[in-house]
C-alpha cells in the first residue's frame, strides 16, 4: 500500500509540474468538459460529480501497483521514500523519467476504468459493446471493463501538460509517446475473465468478460520497457518533428516501447544539480545479487549493519472520501544501509 501511495504521488507530481509533493489536495471545480466528464483546474484534473482523482484515491485504486519497486530497487532515487517524503523525480529526459511517465499514465487509466466498472463514476459504467455469444461459444456479460474510458481519460488529464507547452518539443513529444506507451501496456494485457454456471458445478452456461489485467502485470511489462528502452532525437519528418533512433542501426520503437533522450547519470553519487540523490544510506538486500543487493546497490563502496526496532504502516484501510488510515506496528530487524 505504502508503493502505491508513493506511485500515486507521483501522478500528482507529474500533474502539478512540482518537482517536491508533500500532500495531496482536493482538485477545485473550474471548467467541465462534457465528453468525458473531466472537471479542469490548470493541469490537475477531478472526475465530475465530486470524484476526485486525489491521490489518496489513486493510491487506494493501485493497492496492487507494487509494480514500482522493480525501479525503486534500482539505483535510482526511491527506495527510501514514504507517502509523507518530499518525493524527487529522476532528471527528466533519461529513461527514469520515461517510466514514470509511462507507470502514472497506465495508472490513471486503470483507476478510473475500475472506478467504472464498480459504479464509482456516473458519467460511465461497464462496456456493453461486447456482448452476445462469443466465437467460442460463451455468452458475454455484458459488464467488461470500461477500459476505452479509461484510456480516453488518460489521455485527456494526462496528457494536458505537455500539449499545453506544445507537442513539437522534443521533451513533449517524448512524455506523450510515455504517456501513451503506459497506456498501451493495458490494452495489450486485457484479459478474459469467465465464470460457469450450472448444477453442483457444472459448467453449463459460461459467462465472460473483458477484464484489466492486475496492476502488477502492467507494471512488470513497463519493467521490461524501461530495460529495453530506446535512445532516440527529434529530426524533421517532412513538416512535422519526430522522434528517431539515435543509432540508426537500431531498429525503430514502436508505440509500446519507451523513449529517452538523455543518457541516465551515475547514481551511484550525489549530485544535487541533476537532482540525484546517490546511493549513500539507501537500504540493501545482504542476499541479493540482484540490483537491489548490497554489492551492486552501494556500488562497492560496502554497506552497515544494524539491529533496529522498525515502526510500519500496518492493516492500512481506504474510507471514503478521502483517507488511508493505518495502524502502527513495531518490528525487529536487521537493517543493511549503503556505506
Amino acid at each position: 500500500m505504502e508503493m502505491a501511495i508513493v506511485l500515486a504521488s507521483w501522478v500528482v507530481v507529474r500533474m502539478t509540474g512540482s518537482s517536491r509533493v508533500k500532500s495531496p489536495k482536493p482538485c477545485l471545480v473550474k471548467k467541465a468538459d462534457p465528453a468525458i466528464g473531466v472537471i479542469r483546474t490548470g493541469a490537475v484534473g477531478c472526475l465530475a460529480h465530486n470524484f476526485c482523482l486525489s491521490c489518496s484515491l489513486l493510491a487506494s485504486s493501485m493497492q496492487e501497483a507494487s509494480c514500482a519497486p522493480p525501479l525503486l530497487q534500482r539505483r535510482v532515487q526511491g527506495g527510501a521514500l514514504g507517502p509523507s517524503s518530499a518525493l524527487p523525480l529522476p532528471p527528466t529526459g533519461t529513461r527514469e523519467a520515461a517510466f514514470v511517465y509511462a507507470i502514472s499514465s497506465a495508472g490513471v487509466a486503470f483507476a478510473v476504468t475500475r472506478a467504472c466498472s464498480s459504479g464509482e463514476l456516473e458519467k460511465c459504467g461497464c462496456d456493453r459493446t461486447v456482448h452476445g455469444v462469443s466465437p467460442e461459444g460463451f455468452q458475454w456479460s455484458g459488464c467488461s471493463d470500461n477500459i476505452a474510458y479509461g484510456v480516453a481519460f488518460s489521455q485527456s488529464f494526462v496528457d494536458v501538460r505537455e500539449r499545453s507547452k506544445g507537442a513539437s518539443s522534443s521533451r513533449a513529444l517524448m512524455n506523450l509517446h510515455n504517456n501513451e506507451a503506459g497506456r498501451k501496456a493495458i490494452l495489450t494485457h486485457m484479459r478474459v475473465e469467465c465464470k460457469c454456471h450450472g448444477v453442483s458445478g457444472s459448467c453449463e452456461v459460461k459467462t465472460c468478460w473483458r477484464a484489466v489485467p492486475p496492476f502488477r502485470q502492467v507494471g512488470h511489462a513497463l519493467k521490461e520497457k524501461f530495460d529495453g528502452a530506446t535512445e532516440v532525437e527529434p529530426r524533421r519528418v517532412g513538416s512535422s518533428r519526430a522522434l528517431v533512433p539515435r543509432n540508426a542501426q537500431f531498429k525503430p520503437h514502436t508505440d509500446e516501447d519507451l523513449v529517452y533522450l538523455e543518457p541516465s547519470p551515475d547514481f551511484c553519487e550525489q549530485d544535487m544539480r541533476s537532482g540525484v540523490l546517490g546511493t549513500r544510506g539507501r537500504t540493501c538486500n545482504k542476499t541479493s545479487k540482484a540490483i537491489d543487493g548490497c554489492e551492486l546497490l552501494c556500488c562497492g563502496r560496502g554497506f552497515h549493519t544494524a539491529q533496529v526496532e522498525l515502526a510500519e504502516r500496518c492493516s492500512c484501510k481506504f474510507h471514503w472520501c478521502c483517507f488511508v488510515k493505518c495502524r502502527q506496528c513495531q518490528r525487529l530487524v536487521e537493517l543493511h544501509t549503503c556505506r
